[in-house]
């Protein structure tokens, strides 16, 4: 045990540890139970030492193919010597026979000889014909003894018979696929070999391609079609280890050997193809072992709260405007478009040879008109195999680089999907991308056609991205591919989120979102500058990564693009203006009050045109749209649609074609319609209740709900009432409560949000002519069902009840809150806090900009009660870690706050709580 630790797998000296446990055993009498103990301690500090070496490895050398492979070893070696230990020592077969044979074979990861800290330890004890009493004592004494060591076994013991009949079962014949003889009877194990793939394997490959494929699709339906997720899965997302693994069982079923020089002599991947799966093999066992080590458990997801150490740990540094993280993750991601290629490559030349069925057909396919066939056979350069597109020669793009684009108009022309073979040609093709090519007018004319193309210019972008040639035509756009943005909010890389957004306004002019968007379907139909809001949606972020405002370079970018895409000198400066201004509107609707005419007139003063107020409108749909899933919602529509119908007469020179007031005494219509079982003056009364403002702000639906809550709460004489609704979509969960209105009534609802763990992604409050605050909370969903869900919000209303009685102290129950989630932590946002006298006539507005957690509204509304501030409205948004909250408030006389010395009082002090530095003490009552 003083020995030094050895450095290079196995980690141990096999012959000297047989001596020693051998040793051990004669030293107490020969028994087995008196020897265990002591046998168990030293094989527990084998195991830690085997791991710090094998960690001190990776962290040397960064190889995790070489760490895996080495803890790999390191069990074979432990296993041998654990069944010697066993048969030698513990369970001697007295009379040996042939049942008493035993091979130890590992199978699924570990028997393909890589294993991760954390990785499960899959073991058959393969016998001949039956089980024995002898067998079944030795396979559960070593399983004891593993699980006593921390290992995490997955073990079958089975008859060769047994494992054939079993192998009908897709998963069971996959593990099996990769089985390893480690110790024991080799001719009871090539026995099982002969007759797996006699039995098994032969003549099943198309089904168990299809089986395997079909699983890849279900997978990445749990963890995300993207493979540019920006918190992804290492082992199960798309462009992961699994997807690796896939392609390894699929070429090791058909060729007898994994992915290698039979894939190369079948040719299904070429020797560069075979070098670009080891690289990303290495690098995606690299990041996985280090998750295991960091974490202490088999972790698989590349979370935030790690990304940042484990950029560090691989020597990532901030360089050109991107955080040292930033440039880790695009890294990434670039090996997850690999492993996407690869995967891509594989299963059409299995469809090429009919060995899976073709996912067209049932999925995207849609047979070729006679119409376009003929088309396709007016060029020369393209041709269609087996309702593929390929290319007629080698040649192809190197006679005119412009195909390189046109290839991809062919295949949106056709509907059909990529020969392997032409996907190869173009990646080798794309030096042929150059200035010349890039100034082509007829390229140019092309790409804009597919960009704004009115079918599907989502996937012929994405198509041209993923083949590499999107990047280099627009090499502003190249510079973004596989970036992420080190933050909460955004959900993918930002070149996906720029095709995203084309593909939701397409989704928009289709009508496919007529319900949940039905402003933005009507009025996509009127625009004049379609071009340029297309072109403004594909280019509106690609200034992100460097120094300066994304919004002002993309700007530039689009200044100078434009024109060379063939846009005229009109659509040039409307792209550009969309650009600088993609998120004002959005900014705007979320954090001001839209019922203060002087937000109105300043918005006004920025669009200056009804087109400009479409275009505008449109593109902050499609962008927060694309950002990721939950990030929309109705809450966020009705305010862009009462931001749009308030500032729309402004910009039309006092003439709409909906006026403020028909729209007002529209909902109001509506809802006497919804609530056609009141008596009509009850309705009337409840209209008399709210003000002009509430009417344009809140959605049909909602309104029903507060009208329906409003009655209960008036009805059965309650002091506060509530109602709780859930969406699992977009993992909100929204808490209407309805009280007396008083200056404290914010922070208390707020604070009983937080006692009870719940984060506020937002909020609205209204209140009602009558004095009654009318208040909505958008919490982040903290349960799977509904049900649940339903009786968390329940929960907080009762909390909110008790409290107003003064039943339960906010204080004593805040106190009780653990720290901020560790997602949360794992970013840094500088506090900001902005009072400004400009933005409203009567009020002033501050703006609060910090890291969320829990209790920050509560913390924050407290503390503007304190200075004796009164607050008239609050806008609360949040974007992933970053809160956002903006409050328009007076002092106790209703004036504005003018004084300079008492503005920075109220700065420090809100400076203080984003900081988590004020000192907490209790509310006075």
């Amino acid at each position: 045990m003083d020995k030094a630790i050895q450095h290079t797998a196995p980690y141990f000296d096999s012959r000297a540890l047989r001596a020693e446990l051998t040793a051990n055993f004669r030293a107490n009498g020969d028994d087995a139970a008196k020897a265990r103990p002591a046998m168990v301690e030293r094989l527990k500090v084998l195991v830690a030492e085997a791991r710090a070496a094998a960690r001190l490895g990776l962290q040397t050398d960064h190889s995790g193919r070489r760490c895996a492979a080495g803890l790999s070893h390191f069990q074979d070696e432990l296993t041998r010597v654990l069944f010697d230990y066993t048969v030698a020592h513990i369970y001697r077969a007295t009379n040996p026979s042939d049942a008493e044979r035993m091979a130890i074979v590992a199978t699924g990861g570990y028997g393909r000889g890589l294993l991760a800290p954390g990785s499960d330890i899959d073991l058959l004890f393969l016998l001949p014909y039956k089980k024995t009493a002898w067998g079944e004592s030795v396979a559960e004494y070593m399983l004891y003894i593993l699980w006593d060591l921390g290992f995490k076994v997955g073990h079958a013991t089975r008859t060769v018979d047994q494992c054939v009949k079993m192998s009908t079962d897709v998963t069971v014949r996959t593990a099996l696929l990769d089985a390893r003889l480690i110790h024991g009877d080799g001719q009871l194990y090539g026995e099982f070999e002969e007759r797996f793939h006699t039995h098994v394997v032969a003549g099943t490959a198309r089904a168990f391609i299809d089986a395997k494929m079909a699983e890849h699709d279900a997978r990445h339906r749990v963890t995300g079609e993207s493979r540019y997720k920006v918190e992804p899965n290492v082992k199960d997302g798309k462009g992961g280890l699994r997807d690796l693994h896939t392609l390894h069982w699929l070429s090791k079923y058909l060729y007898g050997q994994g992915v290698g020089a039979a894939t190369v002599a079948a040719g299904i991947f070429r020797s560069e193809e075979v070098a670009t799966f080891r690289r990303c093999e290495d690098f995606l066992w690299t990041i996985r072992c280090f998750l295991h080590f960091a974490s202490g458990r088999a972790e698989e997801v590349l979370t935030f709260d790690l990304q940042p150490w484990l950029a560090a740990q691989l020597g990532y540094n901030d360089r050109g405007g991107l955080l040292a993280v930033e440039r880790f993750m695009k890294h990434y991601f670039l090996i997850a478009k690999d492993v996407g290629d690869l995967t891509t490559i594989l299963c059409s030349a299995l469809e090429m040879q009919q060995l899976k069925a073709s996912p067209g057909i049932s999925r995207y396919f849609r047979p070729l008109s006679w119409k376009q066939r003929r088309q396709l056979r007016t060029r020369t350069e393209f041709r269609i195999d087996n309702d593929r597109l390929n290319v007629a020669d080698q040649d192809v793009f190197k006679r005119d680089p412009v195909n390189l684009i046109r290839f991809f108009a062919e295949a949106h022309l056709s509907n059909s999907f990529l020969h392997p073979d032409a996907i190869r040609l173009l990646r080798q093709s794309k030096r042929l991308i150059d200035d010349d090519l890039r100034n082509n007018p007829e390229a140019n004319r092309i790409f804009v056609e597919l960009l704004t193309g009115d079918t599907n210019p989502e996937m012929s972008l994405r198509r041209m991205n993923e083949a590499g040639v999107l990047g280099r035509f627009v090499p502003e756009f190249g510079r973004v591919v596989g970036m992420t943005q080190f933050n909460m909010y955004h959900s993918y890389t930002v070149d996906e989120h720029l095709v995203r957004t084309v593909g939701m306004l397409t989704d928009i002019e289709r009508g496919g979102a007529s319900n949940e968007l039905p402003l933005s379907t009507e009025i996509i139909s009127t625009i004049r500058n379609r071009r340029a809001l297309y072109v403004a949606a594909f280019l509106h972020d690609i200034g992100k990564g460097q120094t300066e405002d994304h919004s002002i370079v993309g700007a530039r970018v689009a200044r100078e693009l434009c024109p060379r895409l063939g846009l005229t000198p009109a659509e040039t400066e409307t792209t550009v203006w969309l650009i600088e201004q993609h998120l004002t509107m959005s900014n705007i609707a979320q954090s001001r009050d839209l019922s203060d005419a002087k937000t109105i007139r300043d918005f006004a003063d920025v669009v200056q045109s009804p087109e400009r107020l479409k275009l505008l409108l449109l593109l902050t749909v499609a962008d927060i749209r694309a950002v990721g899933p939950g990030v929309w919602n109705g809450w966020k529509g009705q305010l862009l649609r009462t931001l749009y119908y308030e500032t729309e007469p402004l910009v039309a020179g006092g003439h709409t074609q909906v006026k403020r007031s028909q729209r007002t005494a529209a909902a109001q219509d509506q809802l006497r319609l919804d609530l056609a079982d009141w008596k009509p003056a009850d309705i009337d009364s409840y209209v008399d209740r709210h003000y002009p403002d509430y009417w344009l702000r809140t959605d049909a639906e909602r309104r029903v709900e507060h009208a329906k809550l409003l009655r209960r709460a008036e009805r059965d004489g309650l002091h506060v009432a509530t109602d709780t609704r859930t969406d699992a979509f977009t993992a909100i969960t929204e808490l209407t409560v309805v009280a007396p209105n008083h200056p404290r009534l914010l922070a208390l609802f707020a604070g009983a949000c937080a006692a009870t763990g719940a984060n506020i992604a937002g909020a609205h409050i209204m209140t009602t002519r009558d004095g009654y605050a009318l208040d909505t909370f958008l919490l982040n969903r903290a349960f799977k069902d509904d049900e649940d869900e339903l009786r968390r919000g329940k929960r907080i209303g009762e909390l909110i009840g008790r409290l107003l009685r003064g039943d339960a102290w906010l204080d004593t129950l805040l106190a009780e809150r653990g720290p901020p989630p560790r997602r949360v932590m794992a970013f840094t946002v500088e506090p900001d806090v902005i009072i400004n006298n400009a933005l409203s006539d009567q009020f002033t507005v501050i703006e609060v900009a910090g890291r969320d957690r829990p209790g920050l509204l509560y913390e924050l509304t407290s503390t503007l009660s304190n200075l004796l501030l009164d607050i008239t409205s609050a806008h609360i948004t949040t974007f992933g870690e970053k809160a956002v909250d903006v409050f328009y408030v007076t002092d106790l006389t209703g004036k504005k706050i003018d004084s300079e010395p008492r503005q920075e009082a109220i700065r420090k002090r809100i400076v203080a709580v984003l900081e988590d530095k004020l000192e907490k003490t209790a509310p006075p009552a």
